[in-house]
């Protein structure tokens, strides 16, 4: 029972036994790991491994992405007791999921990031591993797919957003947050004819064939009618989900650098990634948490409860 269980485990991230199983230890107190996962580099018989990622280049706005994993890690600090909601079956007992840390990098050589965090994420697949990511600005997305295309080829992408990402910038040099996409897509990693971006609510003059449904088509045509679509955009291929933050609405998510009025309000993303169970998933990330835009933490509970959906989806194939 939690009650009794919180009277002796504390600091799970580097006592628990065993790689699988809630954790009950006081959520205001312990070391602070995501889910109270093991810290560990050790990736034998581990399925999922989750990672941060503290880098922000120059978001539109409010810089401040870098803060995100480790908020995310604190407001996990609410869920692992129980199986997350709707479900049916606890994919932190399913899974072998650890805190494999967070990704280490020269924040004096900005042009360096890009080929470390392919290594860090290639790293943990060639041990057959999936990643959940914790980021960190929407960039880091594009170094990530470099990785899980040179595995699985070009990917499916549900792309959830305010913006499409897809603004057009052919200097390979650039680290922009608001590019990655573009980028993805003239390189191969994606395909496009087997991805969708959902919640857009900005323009773009060409969405190189990227097809996509609005914030307000979401709200008209409702949770159900989204998921059917990208489920049969995406079919049996493996399939990436990004989640920037600001797919939602700056009133579920405040703490974010470009925040978009008119987005998704929490349950309907809550909806849509319950119901996308069955796709195969191979890997996916929650990126731009700015919370010294939000002190009252709404936006990284959020984002944690977005970051649990993709474990129980990753899961959902694998149990």
């Amino acid at each position: 029972m939690a009650l009794e269980d919180a009277k002796s485990q504390v600091d799970q991230a580097f006592t628990r036994q065993s790689l699988r199983g809630l954790s009950h230890e006081n959520a205001f107190g312990g070391a602070v790991s995501f889910l109270r996962r093991c810290y560990t580099k050790d990736l034998s018989g581990v399925d999922l491994a989750i990672t941060g990622v503290p880098f922000d280049q120059a978001v539109t706005h409010r810089t401040g992405p870098r803060f995100g994993p480790r908020a995310l890690r604190e407001a996990s600090a609410l869920q692992p007791y129980d199986p997350p909601y709707g479900w049916g079956y606890d994919p932190l007992s399913a899974l072998s999921v650890v805190d494999y840390g967070d990704l280490a990098f020269d924040y004096a050589k900005t042009a360096a990031f890009p080929a470390a965090l392919t290594a860090h994420i290639r790293g943990i697949l060639a041990a057959g591993v999936g990643t959940i990511t914790l980021g960190g600005d929407h960039f880091i997305t594009l170094p990530i797919l470099r990785a899980y295309a040179e595995k699985f080829g070009p990917l499916s992408v549900l792309h959830f957003d305010a913006h499409s990402d897809l603004w057009q910038d052919d200097d390979p040099d650039r680290i922009d947050h608001g590019t990655f996409m573009y980028k993805a897509v003239r390189e191969g990693l994606v395909d496009v004819t087997r991805s969708l971006q959902i919640g857009i609510r900005t323009e773009c003059v060409d969405y190189l064939g990227m097809p996509y449904i609005d914030a307000r088509t979401v709200h008209e045509r409702g949770s159900a009618w989204v998921v059917a679509q990208a489920k049969a955009q995406v079919g049996n291929n493996p399939v990436y989900l990004t989640f920037d933050i600001d797919a939602l609405d700056p009133a579920f998510a405040p703490g974010t650098g470009t925040p978009v009025w008119g987005g998704l309000a929490s349950w309907q993303a809550a909806a849509i990634l319950r119901d996308l169970a069955g796709i195969n998933l191979v890997g996916g990330d929650v990126v731009e948490v700015s919370p010294p835009f939000d002190p009252s933490g709404v936006t990284a509970v959020a984002g944690a409860h977005v970051a649990m959906e993709l474990i129980a989806l990753y899961g959902w194939t694998r149990r």
